[in-house]
């Protein structure tokens, strides 16, 4: 099995100071053109799929600095992800489109036909990245006056994910003979209505879509708490991590396929993603040139509020050149991201100012710098030592970090037999070697009896 690469498809890039660099896209904010762009490049350098981030809400109003500068994951600026992403299924033919969705705010109905619908117009390529919602501030626009728990979240993301795939099997896969000469469009014995009564929903479908093309599109997700783990090991096809050193990703790799068995599920059931900053150069002293270019572009205001935001704790009242203080307060922003970069920083023992440096390119998540042998020989140790199965890549500067990568590292991981040369499969599931399943209602005589 090849590696996995994902393309971060955010149009600011992941770095603060990103969309300020000369080399930048001008007026990024809800731009089309520059988005068909995009996927067209990860498409051309082979890469499995294509992921747009999501939230529910304009973040950060609370610190100006900060709110004007635009942090890479606010995204005060952008396209409903599936919207966006049935237009670049016209304009794309192999790489996988997967968007966020979250069950906090949403309704499983709506996202199962949501999902479904893409699946379908991109015949077969669609993702579903399910969260939980961090941002406390987003339950104010669904007529919530607080947001919900952090257990509630998890129960009720359990109970969606279940109703969402047993929506996609409402029909048989030949439920649809749509047959001019007998006048049947459709089996009414291949239709089966879910009737699920529970806790947080009560759902009765059937769905009105036809099964999707991979029966279920691919279920994402990236929660790294233990209810997080427990919910991918039980019901996801793909994780998004953000571990920060290999021996912690090698923790998290044998923990969460070790998780599997109980749930009836093979280790290679799932697939693990690091998520990964990637500056590449030529040489090893042009990628540190384009880090300090970057570092340049962000006030200490700005890579202050930025800090703040990532470890939920307000970070000017400490002394700027003082250690970065240990907090240890639970809060219901990313608090797995925010506990990594206290613990990096403690570890390290960084300054704040350093810290927020630290952080601005990697958002506490992975950083591989360097030259294209570097930078492969970071990705090779990591995906031959079980530290994950591929990566989440961001490559600063949209679009040039992206077409850099796949100019230089691209072709040294082909050379290496790491990476494809052409894609294998017509489906996202078929590309990163994930069975169809089966529908739960509707059987082949082969399935019943295994």
């Amino acid at each position: 099995m090849p590696m996995i690469l994902a393309a971060n498809a955010n149009a600011q890039g992941s770095h603060v100071g990103e969309w300020r660099h000369p080399t930048a896209w001008d007026k990024p904010a809800s731009n089309l053109e520059n988005a068909v762009r995009l996927a067209q490049i990860a498409e051309a350098g082979k890469f499995d799929l294509l992921f747009l981030a999501d939230g529910n809400g304009v973040r950060n109003l609370d610190k100006p600095d900060l709110f004007a500068a635009t942090a890479p994951s606010d995204r005060p600026g952008i396209f409903e992800p599936v919207t966006l992403l049935s237009a670049l299924a016209m304009v794309t033919k192999h790489i996988g489109l997967v968007a966020t969705a979250t069950t906090t705010y949403d309704e499983p109905f709506a996202v199962a036909r949501r999902f479904a619908s893409l699946d379908h117009i991109s015949k077969g390529r669609a993702g579903w990245n399910l969260v939980t919602t961090s941002n406390a501030g987003d339950a104010l626009n669904f007529s919530h006056e607080a947001h919900v728990g952090r257990d509630d979240r998890y129960e009720r993301a359990a109970e969606f994910a279940g109703i969402v795939k047993g929506l996609w099997d409402s029909w048989a896969d030949d439920a649809f003979p749509q047959d001019k000469a007998t006048g049947q469009y459709l089996d009414p014995k291949k239709v089966h209505a879910l009737n699920h009564k529970g806790k947080h929903f009560s759902v009765a479908g059937p769905l009105n879509a036809p099964r999707p093309p991979q029966g279920h599109p691919l279920i994402f997700s990236a929660g790294q708490s233990e209810a997080g783990k427990e919910l991918s090991a039980s019901t996801a096809d793909c994780i998004f991590a953000i571990e920060g050193t290999i021996d912690i990703a090698q923790k998290l790799y044998a923990d969460v396929k070790g998780r599997m068995a109980k749930y009836g599920r093979q280790p290679d059931e799932l697939k693990i993603l690091s998520g990964t900053t990637i500056i590449v150069g030529e040489t090893e002293e042009e990628a540190d040139r384009l880090i300090q270019e970057l570092e340049d572009l962000v006030p200490i205001p700005v890579g202050l509020d930025y800090l703040s935001k990532m470890v939920g704790t307000k970070m000017s009242g400490y002394p700027l050149d003082g250690p970065m203080p240990a907090l240890d307060a639970e809060h219901l922003g990313p608090t797995a991201i925010g506990k990594s970069i206290v613990a990096m920083a403690l570890a390290e023992g960084l300054t704040v100012r350093e810290t927020y440096k630290r952080v601005l390119p990697q958002m506490a998540g992975n950083l591989f710098k360097g030259n294209a042998i570097q930078v492969a020989d970071k990705m090779e140790d990591w995906y031959r030592g079980q530290a994950c199965d591929g990566f989440m890549i961001a490559a600063p500067v949209v679009p040039t970090g992206m077409e850099r990568f796949i100019r230089l590292v691209v072709p040294e991981l082909q050379r290496r037999g790491l990476f494809r040369t052409e894609y294998e499969g017509r489906t996202l599931r078929e590309n990163l070697g994930l069975a169809r399943p089966e529908n739960r209602f509707f059987m082949t005589p082969e399935a019943k009896s295994a």
